[in-house]
C-alpha cells in the first residue's frame, strides 16, 4: 500500500539536504531520510507480524523501472546506482540484458522510497561526472585495460596502460559514485535498525524487530523465486574500457558530497534518462 505521507516527509528531508550549502548538514538530512524510510519499513514488518489483516493487505509486488534508452553509454552505472539504493531498502532486482530497465521485487512503500532516492541521485551523478570531465582533471591520467593478443597459436593476456579517455573516466567516476552512495545509505539503515533493537528491549516487544525484518526478507525472497524469470545474476559494471583509480577517487568524493533530493516531486517514476 502506497504511503504518500511517508513520501512527503522523506521529500521534505531531501529538499532540506538540497537546500543547504553545508556538507555536514546535507549528510545529516540524507541520513535522516534513509532512517525514516527504514523506520517505516520496520513498522510495516512489525504490523504484519502482529496483524493477520495487515499480512493480507501488504504483500510484495513487482515494478518495472525505466533506466535509459537502448544504446546509451553508461547504463550499467545507472543500474548500479539503483541496485545500491535497493539493497539498502529491502528490494531485490532483476536487470534487463541491455540495462534499459530493472524489475524491482519487494513491498510497494520500499520501492517508492528507492525510486524517490534514485530520481535525485542519478541526476546528481550525471551532473557530477559532467563537471569532472569539463574540469579536465582526468587529462594526463591513465587507465589499466586487460587486452588479449594472439601470436600464431599462442594467446596472451596482459594489462596495458593507456591514456584515460573521457568515456572511461565517466564510467569509473559513476561506478565509484554509486558504490559510495550505497555505503552511505546502508550505514543510515543500520543505525536505524540498531535503534529499533534498543527500542525492542525498552518496550519488551513480543516479536523483535530482527525477527519481523527477517520474516519480511524471507517473504520477499520467496516472492522473488516464484515471480522472477531471470537467468543468471547481474554484475556491476566492470569498466571494460579500462580501470582508472583517479576517476574512481573523484567519483567516490562526489558520492560523499551528494545531496539526497534534488527533485521536490518524489511520488512517481522519473522514467528513463534521455540520450
Amino acid at each position: 500500500m502506497r504511503d504518500d505521507k511517508l513520501l512527503t516527509r522523506i521529500g521534505g528531508l531531501l529538499r532540506q539536504a538540497e537546500g543547504t550549502d553545508n556538507e555536514h548538514e546535507a549528510e545529516a538530512f540524507m541520513a535522516a531520510a534513509q532512517r525514516l524510510a527504514t523506520a517505516a519499513s520496520i513498522d510495516l514488518a512489525l504490523a504484519r507480524a502482529h496483524d493477520p489483516k495487515a499480512m493480507r493487505t501488504a504483500v510484495p509486488v513487482t515494478r518495472q523501472i525505466a533506466i535509459g534508452q537502448a544504446g546509451k553509454r553508461g547504463l550499467k552505472t545507472y543500474v548500479q546506482l539503483f541496485v545500491q539504493i535497493a539493497a539498502a531498502n529491502d528490494i531485490t532486482c532483476d536487470v534487463a540484458s541491455n540495462s534499459t530497465f530493472v524489475i524491482a521485487y519487494g513491498f510497494e512503500s520500499d520501492i517508492d522510497t528507492c525510486e524517490a532516492l534514485y530520481t535525485s541521485l542519478v541526476i546528481q551523478m550525471v551532473a557530477a561526472s559532467d563537471a569532472y570531465l569539463k574540469s579536465g582533471a582526468y587529462k594526463g591520467q591513465t587507465a589499466q585495460q586487460m587486452v588479449t593478443k594472439t601470436n600464431g597459436y599462442v594467446r596472451r593476456r596482459f594489462v596495458e596502460e593507456k591514456a584515460l579517455s573521457p568515456i572511461t573516466a565517466r564510467l569509473n567516476f559513476q561506478s565509484a559514485f554509486a558504490g559510495r552512495i550505497g555505503e552511505r545509505l546502508r550505514a543510515a539503515r543500520d543505525e536505524q535498525r540498531e535503534q529499533a533493537r534498543i527500542d525492542d528491549v525498552a518496550a519488551a516487544r513480543p516479536v523483535s524487530t530482527a525477527v519481523a525484518m527477517r520474516n519480511k526478507e524471507l517473504e520477499v525472497k520467496d516472492f522473488y523465486k516464484a515471480e522472477s524469470k531471470a537467468r543468471g545474476s547481474w554484475r556491476p559494471n566492470r569498466a571494460t574500457a579500462g580501470f582508472s583509480a583517479a576517476a574512481r577517487e573523484a567519483g567516490d568524493r562526489a558520492g560523499r558530497r551528494a545531496r539526497i533530493g534534488a527533485n521536490p516531486e518524489l511520488g512517481g517514476s522519473r522514467g528513463a534518462l534521455e540520450s
